[in-house]
């Protein structure tokens, strides 16, 4: 139906109550008159002051030497995956990671590079795990390249890994040889459930990907940050998949904006998510596994709704609330900026007025 979950169908009016995604967000009266404000100029000649303003706070919020403004998340971890690894190459991911399931099978296609998927339990991949996948170092085996992880992991209902375990797999992998890639999509949430700041959840990995376009509230872009020496290598690659921008300070300067106001907003994100969940889980033939809905995620099994999930979005849709498509048949709601808690109260008694 769609390339990824975070891509949805064509905008609704206003009047529907939308949690397809929080990549719904709409620029705030404020943000756009930050963009309007924007100081621009040719990024490719790396004379764009906005762009190169949002690069410096971004590795600065991260504790990295650099960062690259890219225009989607799925640029960003394909630029990290061909940096990191060579052709013939195997990346370690979970099996419901977004590197593997959603961005077009691009590790394969651009780097050359196979997918060694595994289930983590609710999406988190363990040490002992990985280190069984590892390649021997055998010369008709192919070689593991690069170990890629998730936070929060979207398909998996917006769960976290714990700093114990991140820090863990990171040193495993360092001492094998092997980087290891963060997808931060949405790694202020993690940070807001883990109670630490982005620099200390993400300090080991080898590069980290997050966006601005999700629960920031951005219209448009992402950032990859990483080594000074990996930054200016991911700048060729960049322009290589077409990202190279001009005058795209106007979009830097929501970002700019974004970091700046809204992500200290998000914990009302999460409890607007953990209220909809407590909600849902009363709907007959719903599964919520309320311990995972940590951030601002709700994966709904819906096997034994008695209908296809196709059906439910239809009459949910009817009855003026979006969701979207999640896992093994089931559905997914994400809270977000432009949904207030009365709305969410809204969607939670229409979709159990609905679908019981």
């Amino acid at each position: 139906m769609y390339s990824s979950p975070d891509d949805v169908t064509a905008a609704p009016s206003s009047a529907f109550i939308d949690l397809r995604s929080d990549t719904v967000t709409k620029p705030s009266p404020e943000m756009r008159r930050a963009m309007f404000d924007a100081e621009v100029g040719d990024d490719v000649y790396g004379e764009d002051p906005t762009i190169n303003r949002l690069e410096k706070r971004a590795a600065e919020i991260f504790g990295s030497e650099a960062a690259i403004f890219v225009p989607s998340g799925t640029m960003g971890n394909q630029i990290a995956i061909k940096l990191h690894t060579t052709h013939g190459q195997e990346v370690i991911c979970e099996e419901r990671g977004h590197v593997f399931n959603y961005e077009m099978a691009m590790m394969a296609h651009f780097s050359g590079c196979l997918a060694r998927p595994i289930h983590g339990e609710d999406g988190i991949l363990r040490w002992p795990q990985i280190e069984r996948k590892i390649s021997p170092k055998t010369y008709y085996y192919a070689q593991t390249g690069l170990v890629s992880l998730e936070s929060t992991h979207n398909m998996a209902g917006g769960t976290v890994y714990p700093q114990a375990v991140a820090d863990e797999i990171c040193d495993g992998a360092h001492a094998a040889g092997l980087p290891v890639h963060l997808d931060g999509a949405r790694i202020f949430n993690a940070s807001v459930t883990l109670s630490r700041p982005v620099a200390e959840i993400t300090r080991k990995f080898d590069s980290v990907m997050f966006c601005l376009s999700k629960g920031l509230g951005a219209p448009v872009g992402s950032l990859l940050v990483g080594s000074k020496q990996f930054i200016t290598q991911a700048r060729v690659y960049r322009k290589a998949l077409g990202g190279g921008m001009r005058q795209a300070g106007v979009l830097a300067a929501a970002g700019l904006y974004a970091l700046e106001h809204n992500v200290t907003r998000l914990p009302e994100d999460h409890e607007k998510a953990s209220y909809l969940a407590r909600e849902l889980s009363g709907v007959r033939g719903f599964d919520i596994d309320l311990e995972t809905v940590q951030t601002n995620i709700i994966i709904i099994g819906a096997e034994k709704a008695g209908r296809s999930p196709e059906e439910m979005l239809a009459a949910l849709r009817s009855k003026g609330v979006l969701l979207t498509l999640g896992n093994y048949m089931g559905l997914r709601a994400v809270t977000h900026l432009d949904v207030s808690m009365e709305q969410v109260r809204q969607a939670g008694r229409i979709i159990r007025e609905t679908l019981n």
